[in-house]
């Protein structure tokens, strides 16, 4: 039996890989796995290297703000700083993905499956630390609940820690099944893919279902869920407050942290859950298929935009944040005109989260 890659899918289930499945032989046969290559060798690098350049140069500044006045950092800064790690780590991946959209799979099986395990670490664990940075808000805001303190900051830590370690173990279906895989149909190019094969050849279809429903409970359904209650409860509460311009400040991140994780990510999972449904039609027409196949690329590239967006989100929206980077830029000689005034620190309506004294004091926001 012949390995059949199913070509096109980036992103899939929430990291860069092409999929086995021996349920797909004649229709794979019949259609023209190439057909959508030439969209795909251009369109891949073009958007992979701007989010890679935009999203390494914006977290790059976050982490270098961060870093510098790591002394004053509050418990959001730290959930920040394991973000802008992760979403770094997750972007470097990106020219290896590029490099195989145009020339297939060079860099062999053993960074295949360590490119690819990054990825997915990465992913999940900027998900889930979104997730606790909306939590945290939350309790802080909503409920005058400190779930993390100044005097216990080995707690924020071994949260952190725990993301990690989390992430770590979703990846472990790519340490086991990531292989560089030559396809003939393909024009003998090699790709970085998940072999089923080799373990379950008569499992595919439910190895494949399977790592899909982790990716959108996992990876979108319980985040969204999070995100959606944290920050709506968070609205309630400062509209029933009188706070004034902070509340309009207020109402205006909150709504563009979950737009954008929303506009996203949301896309990329319909399209995905469109493209199981289909995955078992045996009278699907090729045009179908290289419809939804090139639906996959782009919105799974849209999904990457995310990580370069973050920064923007979580930091430029900032006033302290401007005020330090500007600080920064002027140790360095450079003289800058800032229109930015200068408000008192001490108070805790300085922050557009004004109902959290430890939230309110993070540079990001």
């Amino acid at each position: 039996m012949g390995i059949f890659i199913m070509s096109g899918e980036h992103l899939g289930d929430g990291y860069m890989e092409l999929y086995n499945d021996s349920s797909d032989m004649d229709y794979e046969d019949m259609c023209d796995p190439n057909e959508g290559g030439h969209f795909e060798a251009v369109f891949i690098p073009a958007l992979y290297s701007v989010a890679f350049v935009l999203g390494v140069l914006g977290n790059g500044v976050l982490l270098g703000v961060l870093v510098q006045s790591r002394k004053t950092w509050s418990v959001t800064d730290t959930f920040i700083l394991h973000l802008g790690v992760a979403d770094v780590l997750l972007l470097v991946t990106l020219p290896f993905w590029a490099a195989q959209s145009v020339h297939g799979w060079t860099f062999g099986t053993p960074l295949c499956k360590i490119t690819g395990a990054v990825f997915t670490i990465n992913f999940y664990c900027g998900i889930f630390l979104l997730a606790c940075i909306s939590l945290d808000r939350y309790l802080s805001i909503v409920h005058a609940t400190q779930m993390y303190s100044r005097r216990k900051p080995w707690v924020v830590h071994v949260s952190c820690l725990a993301v990690w370690i989390f992430s770590l173990l979703l990846s472990i279906p790519d340490w086991v099944f990531l292989d560089a895989v030559m396809d003939h149909r393909l024009n003998n190019n090699t790709q970085c893919v998940r072999n089923y094969l080799k373990f379950a050849s008569g499992a595919v279809g439910n190895l494949r279902l399977a790592s899909r429903l982790l990716f959108h409970i996992v990876g979108f359904l319980l985040p969204s869920i999070i995100l959606i209650f944290s920050y709506s409860s968070i609205l309630c509460r400062l509209r029933s407050g009188s706070q004034g311009l902070q509340k309009q400040k207020a109402f205006r991140v909150i709504v563009a942290v979950v737009a954008v994780f929303f506009l996203c990510w949301t896309p990329y999972n319909i399209t995905l859950m469109v493209d199981t449904l289909h995955s078992g039609n045996t009278e699907e027409t090729c045009g179908v298929r290289t419809s939804l196949e090139t639906a996959k690329i782009i919105t799974a590239s849209v999904g990457y935009l995310h990580c370069s967006l973050n920064p923007i989100l979580y930091a430029f929206v900032g006033v302290k944040f401007r005020r330090q980077l500007l600080d920064i830029l002027r140790s360095l000689g450079c003289k800058l005109k800032t229109s930015v005034k200068r408000q008192s620190v001490g108070t805790r309506r300085s922050s557009i989260w004004s109902e959290s004294a430890d939230t309110s004091n993070s540079l990001a926001i």
